[in-house]
């Protein structure tokens, strides 16, 4: 911005000083945009190392030379349709690529195939049982372990989903370099401390910690040592940066051949955009999804969180998961090139789809159906301080269900509502009308009635209503624990739930609580050895 006086105010020195004063800064940030083109504006923050990303359309995200360099479009060939555009896999597996080869069957196109499998397979004698029904079993990835140099969120969750799924997980960090994340309000006991992050123990819960100060040799070593005795290393740092630590998949493949490397870069490992800088919030604006985002008629609006960063944490356990299979199988490791915009595309595949096949540039709708499939679909107000419910009517027989649950009254019976498609084309008029009638009851109650008729509604929960709702607190959904420096707090329980073994959740580490358990124990370095490492803050 050619450094503005203003920014030289002390108001903003501090990102918690900045989103206190966001009503003032945000003026003058927009009194230079509007001078610029986006895409200027992204080139020129990315080449200051500010991670300022434009905001794509679903065009604009489509035709990047990026994504086709990558391959990450790919065409198919369809019996009525002929040749399209799709997306492709979402995550790269060198050893073991996937992907769509074929599009989408017709209705019914493999009936006679699939009823002639499943004839053979009744005629074929039922293998024999592994285990007994119902008898405990362990997790599954037990006795997999886990070297997490995954930062912030997006990794740390990957780390997190494959312990709930029974792996032993070591978050590596360093009070260096404390996580960014682990500075984030509030803090338990309201002491600012880097370990009393709740948010910070509910987005890692699962993870262990080593701390490692990975500027010393000595360090480096011993990080060398534990993959060494791991099956797989996460890391979501950008291209190049494993490497410069002298942490490379080249390197790695040495200390443990069948070493599964997981790479979670903003945009993949390569391509025009391999080096772009990102947090969660700016890598959605690269995949066409910010611009859908927002009112109907209006600018795309950010979301409120950056949930890109557990979408692909999760994701990408998924892609681990599935690299585990491979190597169990062949035997053999391999370096995963995950790509969160790539990842975070295929949210935006019905408006994808919609540009590829009709030329249409999608926008921002609400609340409405991104391909105008129901009508009402929408976000109501109820009785009460921000309370809404959400409705969605696609069948014939749930608008007569909401009808009836209405009172039947004139103005649902005319012309303009007769049908699903004149709902649609008078959605405006009609949202209106409902929203006029949903305005005098309480949400929950409304909710419990309309299901009761074969309406699809909820009410919209805020954090509040979440950890008090029956069914999440049934599910244990949210969980109550003792973190080891004195305090309960509550974390998000086991997402992964399966029906003979449950995981341990503890909230996320201390930092550097296993490194005697690792070091000294798995590693077997010498007490004096450990004492002295942990003095020169080689351990730190």
């Amino acid at each position: 911005m050619g450094d503005p006086e203003w920014a030289q105010l002390e108001m903003f020195q501090d990102m918690f000083m900045r989103a206190q004063n966001a009503d003032l800064i945000y003026p003058f940030i927009e009194e230079w945009t509007m001078e610029h083109g986006k895409m200027e504006i992204m080139e020129r923050c990315q080449a200051a190392g500010c991670p300022i990303t434009a905001v794509f359309t679903v065009q604009e995200a489509a035709e990047h030379p990026h994504l086709k360099e990558r391959g990450y479009i790919v065409e198919l060939e369809h019996p009525e349709l002929g040749r399209f555009r799709d997306l492709g896999a979402p995550f790269k597996l060198p050893a073991s690529p996937g992907g769509p080869t074929r599009a989408a069957p017709l209705l019914g196109q493999h009936g006679q195939e699939v009823r002639d499998e499943v004839k053979a397979a009744v005629a074929a004698p039922a293998p024999a049982s592994s285990a007994a029904s119902g008898k405990a079993s362990g997790l599954p990835l037990e006795g997999i372990r886990v070297a997490n140099f995954g930062w912030v969120w997006a990794g740390p969750v990957t780390g997190q989903t494959l312990s709930f799924l029974g792996a032993e997980v070591y978050k590596v960090e360093s009070y260096a370099r404390v996580d960014m994340t682990r500075n984030l309000p509030p803090f338990g006991g309201g002491e600012r401390d880097p370990n009393r992050s709740l948010s910070n123990h509910a987005c890692w819960a699962g993870n262990g910690s080593v701390s490692l100060n990975l500027k010393k040799p000595e360090a480096l070593e011993l990080a060398k040592q534990l993959i060494a005795e791991s099956d797989v290393v996460v890391e979501n740092f950008g291209p190049g940066v494993m490497q410069k630590m002298g942490l490379g998949y080249e390197v790695l493949k040495k200390i443990k051949p069948d070493v599964i490397m997981f790479s979670m870069p903003a945009a993949g490992l390569d391509g025009p955009l391999k080096d772009i800088r990102t947090y969660g919030l700016s890598l959605t604006s690269t995949t066409g999804l910010d611009s859908i985002t927002g009112y109907v008629g209006g600018g795309p609006l950010p979301v409120e969180n950056a949930y890109s960063d557990p979408f692909n944490g999760i994701f990408g356990a998924f892609a681990v998961v599935a690299a585990l299979q491979h190597r169990k199988r062949t035997g053999e490791g391999q370096h995963v090139d995950f790509s969160q915009q790539e990842a975070i595309m295929q949210m935006v595949g019905p408006a994808f789809m919609d540009y590829v096949m009709n030329g249409r540039v999608a926008g921002p709708i609400g609340n409405r159906h991104p391909l105008a499939a129901a009508a009402p679909h929408g976000v109501f107000p109820c009785a009460g301080d921000d309370r809404w419910i959400s409705i969605a009517v696609f069948e014939p027989e749930e608008w007569d269900g909401l009808v009836s649950a209405m009172g039947s009254p004139e103005w649902a019976t005319s012309e303009d509502f007769a049908s699903p498609e004149a709902r649609v084309t008078h959605i405006e008029a009609l949202h209106e009308k409902l929203a006029a009638w949903t305005a005098d009851f309480d949400d929950q109650h409304l909710s419990e009635q309309l299901q009761a008729e074969g309406v699809a509604a909820a009410p919209v929960l805020n954090v509040a209503d979440l950890l008090n709702d029956p069914h999440y607190k049934a599910r244990e959904t949210f969980i109550e624990v003792d973190h080891p420096l004195g305090f309960r707090e509550t974390i998000y329980g086991a997402y992964v739930k399966m029906s003979r073994s449950k995981p341990v959740v503890l909230p996320g580490p201390v930092i550097g609580q296993d490194n005697e358990k690792v070091f000294k124990g798995l590693l077997g370095v010498p007490a004096e050895r450990y004492a002295k490492l942990v003095e020169d803050e080689v351990i730190y």
